[in-house]
């Protein structure tokens, strides 16, 4: 047990101004961050926080994170895509996730009733990682290239030789990050406010 997930699950993560709160989305899904929380303990891994999180880790390796969202509660399995979920129950959180796969719940009693399944997903995940096998990454291609971008290559070559002389992975992670956006303006005030350091040879966050 870790005493950081204890108040992690009474207070919230502390991400954003609601910690504390009856809004706050840890407790509102306490129940079930608790009864998601012993299973998790039954498997031997180390309990961590991570991102604000709870987070299972095996030799200091990701294995799966606990998750509270609006509409549901989660574990997120770091290598999601591997498994082999022969109760095709696993979900990929957005068409863009490579790797990681959630189960997701809405209330305390599914959690329990899942709990024989729940152990079986983590056993698998565990012994993946054991094994060290790795999801291919997507190449950079395979990426949407929203046409705010491409324009604005247009009218700033520059811009478009300084993205192509970054890494595939600073590459995918701007790409990722304007294509998420669901408006053109959104998109575009995106990209703008990241010529600067693009032009630097950094990538996100850097």
């Amino acid at each position: 047990m870790n005493p950081q997930v204890d108040i992690i699950l009474e207070e919230g993560c502390g991400r954003c101004k609601l910690v504390g709160t009856p809004k706050c989305r840890i407790i509102i899904r306490n129940l079930e961050m608790k009864a998601l929380r012993e299973i998790a303990w039954k498997t031997g891994l180390d309990e961590e926080v991570k991102w604000g999180f709870p987070a299972y880790t095996f030799k200091k390796k990701n294995i799966f994170m606990l998750g509270s969202f609006k509409e549901y509660s989660s574990i997120m399995f770091f290598k999601g895509a591997l498994l082999s979920d022969p109760e095709n129950i696993l979900v990929q959180p957005t068409e863009n996730s490579n790797s990681g796969r959630q189960l997701r719940f809405t209330n305390a009693k599914d959690i329990l009733k899942a709990k024989k399944s729940i152990l079986a997903y983590i056993y698998e995940a565990t012994e993946l990682e054991k094994s060290g096998a790795k999801v291919e990454a997507k190449k950079t291609s395979e990426y949407p290239m929203p046409d705010e971008l491409k324009n604005k290559f247009k009218e700033l070559p520059e811009l478009k030789a300084a993205f192509e002389k970054l890494t595939p992975g600073r590459q995918r992670g701007y790409l990722l990050h304007f294509s998420q956006a669901k408006q053109s303006a959104t998109r575009l005030s995106r990209i703008e406010k990241c010529m600067e350091a693009i032009f630097n040879g950094k990538g996100m966050n850097e």
